[in-house]
């Protein structure tokens, strides 16, 4: 840092800091506080009544929620307009009194209170609370600096402290950082933009889509970062020395990171996994939401959803029932008594199936075969097809044994249980209780 700004500094605020004692203690100052304190007081009161009666009418406003979001601030912080404009009206009356000397602190004060709720309320399009309030702080502690008159200072000061490895003063490093910040927040927008209109152009498939929505979005924050840079004539090879400094420890905390965001570029390019996808991974099964740049989400038959990380798409075995088409053959096994017709029971089954409304026989109709003489029944498996897996795979089975069931049932055909039969390699006495005969 410069030695003479920060001595020229520090005087500044010693000088500063006596004359505002010496201020303070005048009869003029004591005054102006006193209307500052009693401002408070009656703009608080009238807030409160205000904004009960217009907050219900606010509600009503539909469809926009970014107004609605503003408004609101607004009206959340109405003790602030009402206290710059007690202080106006006190500046004005102090003014045509005929004492302008006497009105600085209250002037300051109005001009301080105003600012505060401008821009209180106006960071609430920031959807992000921490970044809101670091906003409302930053802007607020810049006017006030220019209120003060200590601006064109601070900027000297940060100006002449230089960074002596990568030759960048901390004014640079400030400014780049907010220059840097609303152009990220300018491109994200626009990057959400232009992805809802890709998401709807029909002629793209879900998989590029979701790509091209990906690489605009990456390529306008990487541009903003750069523009944001050349704007401010920060000499980018300036950054190649902490670049390399820093990068082998990025690029080992990021190993996974990256390794996620290519394994989904890789299936977005071979399409082996879209949204709508009903997949099983181990003991996963549902449908696929959304594919992001770190995970897919995967929403299952309860209602959870599952982040799964890219890398395991690529790795391990994933089963798509969906992938070239969504036709799926289900079986469901059965068994009937020895003494039913094996040929009424295939035809029953078959015509069974073909009832139940998701089963397929468009596409091809349910078969039956008899598989086996069992110990207790003629065991048959009935399979058909299904295009909707992602409405389930227990249910549809679940609905055809019921059919089964139905249709066996009228046509008196049994289902039997396992029976057993012990023999007794010894003969075997039976002996009744003395007290059962007493009885």
């Amino acid at each position: 840092m410069d030695k003479v700004h920060f001595e020229r500094l520090l005087a500044q605020a010693q000088s500063f800091f006596e004359l505002s004692l010496a201020y303070l203690s005048s009869a003029e100052v004591l005054i102006q506080l006193a209307i500052i304190v009693v401002a408070v007081v009656p703009a608080w009161l009238l807030s409160r009544v205000v904004e009960k009666k217009l907050e219900g009418a606010v509600r009503r406003i539909h469809g926009m929620p970014g107004l609605l979001r503003v408004i609101v601030a607004f009206l959340r912080r109405l003790q602030w307009l009402f206290m710059a404009l007690f202080l106006g009206i006190a500046y004005i009356a102090i003014r045509v009194a005929g004492w302008p000397e006497s009105s600085k602190l209250i002037h300051g004060a109005m001009l301080l209170a105003a600012a505060w709720l401008v821009i209180s309320a106006v960071s609430r399009i920031i959807r992000s609370k921490t970044l809101a309030k670091l906003f409302a702080a930053f802007v607020w502690v810049l006017v006030a600096a220019t209120l003060l008159g200590v601006s064109d200072d601070i900027r000297a000061m940060l100006e002449s402290a230089i960074i002596p490895v990568v030759d960048i003063s901390l004014w640079q490093i400030v400014t780049s950082l907010i220059a840097v910040g609303i152009l990220l927040w300018v491109s994200m927008k626009l990057g959400t933009f232009l992805d809802n209109r890709i998401q709807t152009v029909e002629d793209f498939t879900p998989s590029l889509r979701v790509l091209l929505g990906k690489i605009t979005r990456i390529s306008l924050m990487i541009f903003a970062v750069l523009l944001g840079m050349q704007l401010l004539n920060i000499n980018l090879t300036a950054l190649t020395v902490l670049s390399g400094a820093i990068g082998v420890g990025i690029g080992f905390g990021l190993q996974k990171v990256v390794s996620n965001f290519i394994s989904g570029i890789i299936i977005l390019l071979d399409q082996s996994i879209k949204p709508g996808d009903t997949i099983t991974l181990d003991d996963t099964f549902g449908w696929v939401r959304e594919l992001r740049a770190r995970f897919v989400s995967v929403i299952t038959r309860d209602g959870r959803e599952y982040l799964i990380p890219n890398e395991d798409f690529i790795t391990t075995q994933v089963v798509n029932w969906s992938f070239s088409n969504k036709h799926v053959r289900l079986d469901v096994p059965f068994g009937v008594s020895y003494d039913s017709d094996p040929h009424e029971v295939i035809r029953l089954a078959k015509a069974a199936a073909t009832a139940v409304d998701r089963v397929d026989s468009t596409y091809q109709p349910p078969v039956c075969w008899m598989t086996e003489f069992g110990d207790s029944s003629i065991n048959f498996l009935l399979r058909f097809w299904i295009d909707d897996p992602q409405r389930g795979l227990t249910n549809i089975r679940g609905t055809v044994l019921l059919a089964l069931w139905d249709t066996f049932k009228e046509q008196g055909i049994n289902i039997p249980f396992p029976h057993r039969e012990v023999i007794m390699r010894t003969p075997v006495t039976v002996q009744q209780d003395k007290g059962d005969e007493a009885e």
